[in-house]
């Protein structure tokens, strides 16, 4: 579907909007157009390409300095324009992206790019604002820039700001003709010689700051799972469709639709919708309830999706305008799953969440502890460092109805989920355990509205002054960036089994017990 958009932009009606935004006074105006994307996508080519990045050609490698094909682009770069553009860019060289997140904290990231190993990292002005990329983390991953000294060298996409990198500018001259051959390379485990089988984006997930793990999808599981959104929500030349991830951009500018941006702030979003009327809506179950909350009106079909959407939350949805509310199961490994609307997920009148049917092509079985495991042509192929798996372990404890649909009914790992964001307590709770603190955990807190509160439970150890202990903990909970709890507590950790582990269960509930006083 990439070769296709890459395509499409630039045959298809190049004039029109590719992305559009609402002014302040109300107005609709392109951010770019298709064919100034493709134009775009077709610099940041020849950039990279001058960089010594993506060398060569189908034929066979060409010359000139640097990692070449197969190498790895970091990218850390808010949804939009210039992050489809660098992605198009990366796929026609036969390069591998890998998705950093600025706001996991200077920790975490650091330990995801000394795994990654990133050729490149490209970073807007915002993510480096965020990460402090010029100042201490630059240190701690021994960064300096803007010159490469371990992890690889930094360049700002976009604007430019004091203390940033050299911006990498979009080159005039022509990128190579087409994508090179591109090897998997870089964690030891290469697979296939088809082009389809080459690593196309890594995405980190679960693990620890001393064994960070990543999800590895090939370029022709992502063209699956791409194929699948397209094959699902059916946009339509023409019409306008509201979403700003990856897995929104791309099949909506390929059918020829334009895209707009949400906007953060719920009135604002209200406005959009109620100006562009868009055909298809993507929004996480929080920026919905708080969109509904500020009043907006939907149209069209609506799909949510990243955290739980229970029947009540699509039928306001759909009292709110929208012809079809839809919620989407998916995970990092496999996007998307299966799939609801509304009226099916109203009627159905047993336990647990009913997720729907397994999308075409994914495939479902439970293991004997109840486990959903699921697989599919879209599904990662393995996480980096490991050998592939076709079969990925949800960690959610699921049953299957007779006629095959997914009814979820909890989860079994450790994962916290909140503001519709994935959080893994195992990635940040080594930095809790500071001098005085006997046991530490972090775990999620329902909050009664669909989402969970994090939080940690911190048990001193016998004769802690618990001021200095509180005291001595603010430096690692600042370098939690996004994952900071909300909420520290002090107590017992509850332990269970044979081997005395945390129990994160008791955790929760007697967190919950005690921000309920």
């Amino acid at each position: 579907m990439l070769d296709r958009l890459a395509h499409a932009l630039r045959t298809d009606h190049p004039e029109r909007p590719a992305v559009l935004r609402q002014t302040a006074l109300g107005t609709v105006r392109p951010v770019i157009r298709r064919g100034e994307l493709a134009d775009l996508a077709d610099g940041y080519a020849a950039a990279l390409h001058a960089h010594g990045l993506g060398s060569g050609s189908r034929s066979g490698p060409g010359p000139g300095p640097g990692p070449g094909p197969g190498a790895t682009v970091g990218v850390a770069v808010r949804p939009g324009p210039r992050a489809l553009a660098v992605m198009l860019a990366a796929h026609r060289l036969g390069l591998r992206i890998a998705v950093l997140d600025p706001t996991a904290g200077p920790d975490v990231l650091a330990a995801r790019l000394a795994l990654a190993r990133p050729d490149l990292v490209l970073a807007d002005a915002a993510a480096q604002a965020v990460a402090g990329w010029a100042g201490p983390l630059a240190r701690r991953a021994d960064l300096a820039l803007p010159r490469l000294t371990a992890l690889g060298p930094v360049a700002t996409l976009g604007r430019r700001l004091p203390g940033c990198a050299p911006r990498l500018r979009p080159a005039d001259t022509a990128p190579p003709a087409d994508p090179p051959a591109a090897p998997s390379e870089g964690d030891g485990h290469g697979h296939g010689h088809g082009h389809g089988s080459e690593d196309a984006v890594i995405v980190f997930t679960s693990g620890t700051t001393a064994r960070p793990r990543a999800v590895v999808h090939t370029r022709a599981g992502l063209a699956a799972g791409l194929g699948t959104v397209a094959d699902l929500v059916c946009p339509r030349p023409g019409t306008v469709v509201l979403g700003g991830t990856f897995f929104v951009l791309v099949p909506a500018l390929a059918a020829g639709a334009a895209v707009v941006l949400p906007a953060r702030r719920p009135a604002a979003l209200g406005r959009q919708l109620a100006r562009l009327s868009p055909a298809h809506t993507y929004l996480t179950p929080p920026q919905l309830r708080a969109a509904l909350a500020a009043g907006a009106r939907f149209t069209g079909r609506v799909w949510t999706g990243s955290a739980p959407a229970d029947a009540a939350l699509l039928r306001r949805v759909k009292r709110s305008g929208a012809d079809e509310a839809w919620s989407v199961y998916a995970l990092t490994e496999l996007f998307p799953a299966a799939a609801v609307e509304e009226a099916d997920k109203s009627a159905h009148d047993g336990n647990g969440d009913l997720v729907g049917h397994p999308l075409p092509g994914v495939r479902a079985r439970l293991a004997e502890d109840g486990e959903l495991h699921l697989t599919g042509p879209g599904a990662r192929h393995r996480y980096l460092g490991e050998e592939p798996d076709p079969w990925i372990r949800t960690g959610d404890h699921a049953g299957l109805t007779p006629d095959g649909r997914i009814v979820l009914a909890g989860r079994l790992k450790d994962m916290v989920l909140r503001h519709a964001e994935n959080i893994y307590p195992g990635l940040y709770e080594p930095a809790l355990h500071v001098p005085g603190v006997e046991l530490a955990v972090l775990v999620g807190v329902p909050d009664g509205n669909g989402d969970e509160r994090l939080v940690a439970l911190v048990q001193p150890a016998p004769g802690t002054d618990p001021r200095h202990l509180r005291a001595a903990l603010r430096g690692p909970l600042d370098r939690m960036g996004s994952a900071r709890p909300d909420a520290v507590l002090f107590g017992t950790v509850p332990l269970a089994g044979r081997s005395r582990k945390p129990d994160r269960a008791a955790a929760s509930a007697h967190c919950a017990q005690e921000l309920a006083r």
